[in-house]
């Protein structure tokens, strides 16, 4: 799986953008709850009065407070108050610090005060007066308030800022000041205050959504390219290791499940763990007492996600198999539909891809089950959390020990944190799978070709090819096969001339021809191209001195021209069209309505196999190379087209070297050298008329397609 990560390294300083963005969402997110509990307390419990300090307060006020507190504790809070005009004290600091340390100063004073106002039984002027007298000693008083915070008992902090919030409260409306306009001031402040984070939050989501798209396309890009090119650059070894419907599976949905991972991994593998550590740093500041129940709801979601994932996982890595196979099954069968309807094997195919797509369906309903349970399990997590917390924060409230906003802000701290888990949860479905997808797409980018450069090659010194190919000792084997396909091959086509291979069917003649593009590497001996081992030349240069037609013909969708102009844009209208003229294509081309124009469907489905093989065969002679190689292309052509082609051919290109691999010998009648291969090796080499003497193979062959008469004459009539 964390190959998924590595793949964002290309992208590094967007991810850096997308996490700073996180961060600043969590940060709006985990702030909200704090300004709920902040409006439920203060906004309304306490009338929009935040402090026990009061910010404007009247002179005998201020004295009065002073008469339960220490010399040092008035120290501590005369600096920071100032009279004005009036005679009045005005608070004139802001900073946090100094404020909660004035409110653990000024609390009990003013406490001790509402209480002696309360009971009526004492004027609080009159013990002022008595202290001032000398009567009673501020050290009474001190000792006094000792006794009455004490008789408190286990009342906690907050409830003694509460109560001497009244105080503060009925100072301000001493002073001509309106409770209701504070109240709503301190309401729409924090209302604004949470709007904007919100606007903020939604901006930051919104932007690394949009971020975390454009990271994964650009990773899905990077891999479809990575593939692509990689599969190019195969060998038919390296094809036949990966089959074509897997490789297509690669490149398209497992390329997929990775890209819509990595969304998910941006959005909120990272947002979780900064939203739920975010979340626990806040459960701990309230000081609820009720961190214990986060343990449980994380003990609880994790024991969940354990015996899921342990059901599940295994199917994850099963199901990428499954569409492997349901792909293979279905291009099978769609690629194959013509031979299904002529053998009427249609109920046996159906049943075929009935098999493999039930199989798929089983494996992803046996994962869709198992997570279906994963919701409804975490929904009531959540909501026994939620029970749990309002019952505990009920006996807290109740014991004067927690605020009705606090607890609030509790329940909604710790329901962030197991969504981060549940979170953690979804994308953890979604990884195993992507993990397989990961690890299958990395299988093809690190497989490397068997087929590849020399470090030093020499094409500087075929600058001026001639086109002189030699086979010396040449036997090559397939990979995992027991036996050579080919054995010490020797021979050497020159320009100018036709070499033809025939045989029997299975004896080779195909894999010589794709030795020489290097489709495969010999395994033994060498091929030469004008005295240079091919093994020693870029495939690049190799490839750009042939002109290969291969036993099925190969149209792409586009139209006449653009296939025939396949080999290169250099080629002219003229080049094309004479190429079209020597392979007897005017003739269809020409007819239509288009003509050059024409659209060609993918495969060349629109048109017939005889004219998907003329099309091919103009496509090489456009190319203009120096080594035509012919693998069985005039199959699909009728005798009197393929006189006619073969005799413009050999006038087109009478300085070039062609190979002919061909079934019927009046293919290659005429041909320079004909090379007779039965199993693999040489049975003999020669003209027509040489070999019908010489060749037991070839005479097999002859008897096989040619009349007696033509036999005795040594040709064809």
């Amino acid at each position: 799986m964390l190959k998924i990560f590595s793949y964002l390294k290309n992208s590094k300083a967007m991810v850096f953008t997308i996490i700073l963005l996180l961060v600043i969402q969590a940060g709006c997110d985990l702030s909200l709850p704090q300004y709920t509990s902040d409006i439920v307390d203060v906004g309304i419990q306490q009338g929009g009065i935040e402090r026990a300090t009061p910010e404007k307060m009247r002179k005998e006020t201020y004295e009065n407070m002073c008469l339960f507190m220490t010399e040092e504790e008035i120290g501590q809070i005369e600096p920071y108050y100032s009279e004005d005009e009036e005679g009045n004290y005005v608070l004139n600091t802001k900073d946090k610090d100094i404020l909660d340390q004035m409110d653990s100063v000024l609390g009990m004073p003013m406490l001790i005060i509402a209480s002696i106002e309360e009971s009526g039984e004492m004027d609080i002027n009159q013990i002022r007066q008595a202290v001032d007298a000398g009567m009673i000693s501020r050290k009474e008083m001190v000792a006094k308030r000792d006794e009455v915070e004490a008789s408190f008992g286990d009342m906690s902090e907050s409830i003694i800022q509460q109560k001497a919030v009244l105080l503060v409260k009925e100072e301000y409306e001493a002073l001509g000041m309106n409770p209701d306009d504070i109240q709503m001031g301190y309401l729409k402040t924090k209302g604004i205050q949470m709007v904007g984070l919100a606007v903020l939050m939604m901006g930051a989501s919104i932007l690394v959504s949009l971020f975390a798209a454009k990271v994964a396309a650009g990773v899905g890009r990077d891999l479809r390219k990575s593939v692509f090119n990689k599969v190019v650059s195969f060998s038919n070894a390296e094809m036949d290791k990966f089959s074509t419907a897997s490789l297509i599976t690669r490149s398209t949905n497992d390329i997929q499940q990775v890209q819509m991972v990595e969304v998910m991994l941006l959005r909120m593998i990272f947002y979780a763990p900064i939203i739920g550590i975010g979340g626990i740093i806040k459960v701990l500041n309230t000081k609820t007492g009720m961190s214990w129940i986060i343990v449980v709801a994380v003990v609880a979601i994790m024991a969940l996600v354990l015996v899921l994932m342990s059901l599940a996982m295994p199917k994850f890595k099963k199901m990428q198999d499954l569409v492997d196979r349901l792909n293979l099954v279905s291009r099978e069968i769609l690629t194959g539909i013509p031979v299904i309807r002529a053998f009427s094997r249609e109920k046996h195919e159906e049943q075929r891809f009935d098999v493999a797509n039930t199989n798929l369906m089983q494996t992803q309903l046996f994962t869709n089950r198992v997570m279906t349970f994963m919701m409804p399990a975490m929904m009531f997590i959540m909501n026994g959390i939620s029970v749990l917390i309002v019952w505990t924060g009920a006996h807290g409230i109740n014991q004067g020990n927690l605020q009705v906003g606090d607890m609030m802000a509790f329940i909604t701290y710790t329901m962030q944190i197991v969504m981060a888990f549940l979170m953690l949860t979804m994308i953890s479905i979604m990884l195993p799978r992507a993990g397989v997808a990961a690890d299958r797409i990395d299988e093809v980018l690190k497989t490397e070709p068997s087929i590849h450069d020399a470090d030093q090659v020499r094409d500087d010194e075929l600058k001026d090819a001639r086109g002189y190919v030699e086979f010396r000792d040449v036997c090559f084997r397939y990979p995992g096969a027991s036996e050579d396909a080919l054995e010490h091959i020797s021979f050497t086509a020159k320009p100018g001339e036709t070499t033809a291979i025939i045989g029997s069917t299975g004896c080779g003649k195909s894999t010589m021809i794709h030795l020489i593009p290097r489709f495969y590497d010999v395994t033994g001996g060498a091929i030469r191209i004008d005295g240079i081992d091919i093994r020693e030349l870029s495939r690049n240069k190799v490839r750009s001195l042939l002109g290969f037609v291969p036993q099925k013909g190969v149209l792409f969708s586009g139209t006449i021209e653009s296939n025939l102009k396949f080999g290169g844009e250099w080629i002219t209208d003229e080049a094309m069209k004479s190429a079209a003229e020597v392979a007897q294509a005017t003739e269809f081309i020409e007819t239509k309505k288009d003509m050059y124009q024409s659209p060609i469907a993918q495969g060349g489905t629109n048109v017939s196999g005889g004219q998907k093989q003329r099309l091919s065969i103009a496509r090489a002679i456009a190319k203009n190379p120096k080594i035509f190689l012919f693998d069985d292309s005039f199959s699909a052509l009728d005798y009197k087209t393929d006189v006619v082609l073969r005799k413009a051919l050999k006038e087109k290109v009478s300085d070039a070297t062609v190979i002919i691999v061909a079934q019927r010998i009046s293919t290659i009648l005429h041909a320079d050298q004909i090379i007779v291969l039965e199993d693999g090796r040489v049975a003999g080499i020669g003209r027509h008329e040489e070999l019908l003497e010489s060749c037991e193979a070839y005479q097999e062959i002859a008897k096989s397609q040619l009349s007696e008469s033509e036999l005795k004459g040594g040709r064809a009539s």
